[in-house]
């Protein structure tokens, strides 16, 4: 098994990925999607799940419904900006239990924001007592309201970690 920060070198392998499936720009197919409609994820407490969205990152609740999929259970959503949402629902009578890291399901969710918004967020995260990791200085990654691992990045949507996509 390979271990996480081993010496194993696999920039052959990326390479050999890249080669094969990576299309220059110029020649590149545009997407069939339109964007991220919303990203969906499971709340034990409606009210905590608000609160630390919309009063600690800021991100306005924009919709408030009963889920069309199962009675009684809320579906909610808070805008994390271009038209992209980042949704919930809870599940009244269901046990689902705590989250979880396993395969195949949710690693992170990161969210880029301006650097001066990055720094003032990060500050209320740690202020609330909220535990954070810095990395490099223009990353925070922290749990949310579930467990669920999040990240800030002081990053332009297009970069990644220093080079442009698109």
């Amino acid at each position: 098994m390979i271990e996480h920060g081993s010496d194993l070198d696999r920039s052959e392998e990326w390479e050999v990925l890249k080669a094969r499936h990576l299309r220059p720009l110029d020649v590149r197919p545009t997407s069939s999607a339109q964007g991220l409609h919303h990203f969906a994820l499971l709340s034990s407490d409606v009210e905590r799940t608000i609160s630390f969205y919309q009063d600690l990152l800021e991100f306005p609740l924009v919709e408030l419904f009963e889920n069309r999929d199962y009675r009684g259970s809320t579906h909610f959503f808070f805008d994390v900006g271009h038209d992209n949402y980042l949704a919930y629902f809870d599940f009244p009578g269901l046990d689902l239990g705590e989250y979880r890291e396993v395969l195949g399901g949710l690693h992170h969710i990161a969210i880029s924001v301006t650097r001066e918004q990055w720094e003032r967020l990060v500050a209320k995260l740690q202020a609330a007592g909220i535990e954070t990791h810095i990395v490099n200085g223009y990353s925070a990654y922290f749990p949310g309201p579930d467990g669920e691992r999040l990240e800030l990045l002081s990053y332009p949507l297009n970069d990644m970690y220093g080079t442009i996509v698109g």
